[in-house]
C-alpha cells in the first residue's frame, strides 16, 4: 500500500516532491541519544541537513534533545544563527576565504586543524571576541585535522593565545575512516591515537571540556568511541551506515520520501526502443509510464533497474534516465483506458513503508545511500510534515496526517543553554 502521508493526497499536491518526516527525525533523535548516552548528541546538519533542509530539521533535532549542531562550513552556521537557532554549532572546514570573522561574531564554535587558527585569532582580535575551538587531531582518515607530528606545537600556540584571551579551546576532535566495517583493525588505532592526543592537551594545560570522536556506525557499534559527544548525520535522517544491516534493525525510521506524478502512460509494441540510445528495447507489447524526474532533479543518470512504487506494485526504470523525466515499465497491457490506469499516481521512488528504500537506488546507481539524499535538486519541492508537532512520539506510522508544508510557521527554538557544552 502507499504510505500513509500519500492516502486521500488532494491532486494539488506538488508534481514532484520529498515529503520530510520530521516525526521520524525526532523519532531518530531520541533513540540516538539513548544509544549514545551518556554522552550527548550532535546533530550534523551540513549540505542543506543531507537534502531535507537544514533549518526545520535544525529546529526539529533541538527539540527531540540533540545538544549541539554541526555544519561544515561556517557560512552554513551563520544562516542556522539568521535563523533564531541559539544552541552550539561546530563548523570544521575552512579555506583561506571563509568569513572567520562571521563565524566569530555569530557564536560558532571552530573546527581547527592548524592553519586556521591564525585567521581565527586575527578575527577574533579584529572583534574584542574570544573566539570559541575545537582542536582536530588526524588520527588516521587523512584528511584535515592537524597531523600527529605537529599536535604538540599547535597544542602551543593554541594554550599560548588562550593565554592571551583572544580564544577559549573547549574540544578536542577526531574522524573515523573505517568505522561502517566494525570488525576493521583501524578504529582501534584511531581511538588509541585520540586518547593521546586528549592526554596532550590536557597536559599543555588545556581544560578539555567535550571530546567527540564518534559518527553514526561509531555511535550503534563502539560504545568506546562515544566520550562526551557524538557526531550523528546519516543516523539522524533514518539510514542505515553498515551495508548487512537496514535501518528498522537499528531502531531508525526514514525520514526522506522522494515522489512524483506519472505523467503519461502509453501502450508499445514489443522492440519498442526505451530513452535516448535505445538501450533498452521492450520484450513485448507493454505499458509505459513517464514520471517527470532525472538527472536535473538529482535522480542519478545511471540509475537504470531501479525501483519505483505506483499503487501497491514496484515497476523497474528502464532505458536511460534523462535530465527531466524517466520511464517504468509496467509489463502489461490494456491499462491505459482501465480504472486502474496508472496516469496521475502518485509514483515513489524511495522513502518508508513499502516503498523502495534509499539503498535500492544507491544499489542501481553504484553508491551509498548518502548520496541519494543529499543530491535532490532545489527544482523539487520539499514538503516538511509534523513541523509543529514537538511533543509528539515520534511515530512516523500517522506521517501526514498533520502535515504542514515547509512555508508553515515552524515550532519555537529548543534553547541549548551555554552548559551543553559540557
Amino acid at each position: 500500500m502507499l504510505p500513509p502521508s500519500w492516502q486521500n493526497k488532494p491532486v494539488t499536491f506538488p508534481e514532484r516532491a520529498v515529503e520530510i518526516d520530521l516525526a521520524a527525525l525526532r523519532h531518530n533523535i531520541r533513540h540516538l541519544r539513548d544509544v549514545a548516552a551518556p554522552a550527548r548528541v550532535m546533530a550534523v546538519v551540513k549540505a542543506d541537513a543531507y537534502g531535507h533542509g537544514a533549518i526545520p530539521v535544525a529546529r526539529a533535532a533541538l527539540e527531540a534533545g540533540a545538544a549541539w549542531l554541526g555544519v561544515a562550513h561556517i557560512s552554513e552556521g551563520v544562516a542556522l544563527r539568521r535563523a533564531g537557532i541559539e544552541a552550539p554549532i561546530l563548523a570544521w572546514l575552512h579555506t583561506s576565504h571563509s568569513d572567520f570573522v562571521a563565524g566569530v561574531e555569530h557564536g560558532l564554535d571552530l573546527g581547527i586543524s592548524g592553519w586556521e587558527l591564525d585567521h581565527v585569532v586575527a578575527a577574533a582580535r579584529e572583534l574584542e571576541r574570544p573566539a570559541i575551538v575545537h582542536l582536530k587531531i588526524d588520527t588516521g582518515l587523512g584528511r584535515n585535522g592537524c597531523p600527529a607530528q605537529e599536535w604538540d606545537e599547535l597544542l602551543g600556540r593554541a594554550v599560548g593565545y588562550q593565554d592571551e584571551g583572544v580564544l577559549r579551546v573547549v574540544g578536542i576532535f577526531s574522524h573515523l575512516a573505517t568505522a561502517d566495517e566494525p570488525a576493521r583493525p583501524e578504529t582501534d588505532r584511531q581511538v588509541e591515537l585520540f586518547r593521546e592526543a586528549v592526554t596532550a592537551a590536557e597536559n599543555a594545560g588545556i581544560d578539555v571540556e567535550i571530546r567527540h570522536l564518534a559518527n553514526t556506525p561509531a555511535t550503534f557499534s563502539r560504545p568506546d568511541c562515544h566520550f562526551d559527544l557524538v557526531r550523528v548525520g546519516l543516523g539522524i535522517y533514518g539510514l542505515s551506515p553498515f551495508a548487512d544491516q537496514g535501518s528498522a534493525e537499528l531502531g531508525l525510521r526514514p525520514v526522506m520520501t522522494f515522489s512524483a506524478t506519472v505523467s503519461t502512460c502509453k501502450e508499445v509494441p514489443g522492440g519498442q526502443g526505451v530513452s535516448y540510445g535505445h538501450a533498452y528495447r521492450t520484450h513485448e507489447a507493454t505499458t509505459l509510464g513517464l514520471i517527470p524526474v532525472g538527472y536535473g532533479d538529482g535522480v542519478p543518470r545511471i540509475a537504470t533497474g531501479a525501483p519505483v512504487l505506483v499503487g501497491e506494485r514496484i515497476y523497474p526504470v528502464v532505458g536511460r534516465i534523462a535530465m527531466d523525466q524517466l520511464v517504468i515499465d509496467f509489463g502489461a497491457t490494456g491499462l491505459v483506458d482501465s480504472p486502474e490506469s496508472p496516469l496521475g499516481k502518485r509514483a515513489v521512488l524511495f522513502g518508508g513503508g513499502q516503498a523502495p528504500a534509499v539503498e535500492d537506488w544507491a544499489a542501481a546507481a553504484q553508491t551509498i545511500n548518502y548520496e541519494i539524499v543529499t543530491r535532490i535538486s532545489d527544482r523539487v519541492e520539499r514538503v516538511h510534515l509534523h513541523v509543529d508537532d514537538a511533543g509528539d512520539a515520534g511515530d512516523a506510522g500517522d506521517a501526514g496526517s498533520n502535515g504542514a508544508p515547509s512555508g508553515a510557521s515552524a515550532a519555537d527554538d529548543a534553547g541549548v543553554d551555554d552548559d551543553a557544552r559540557a
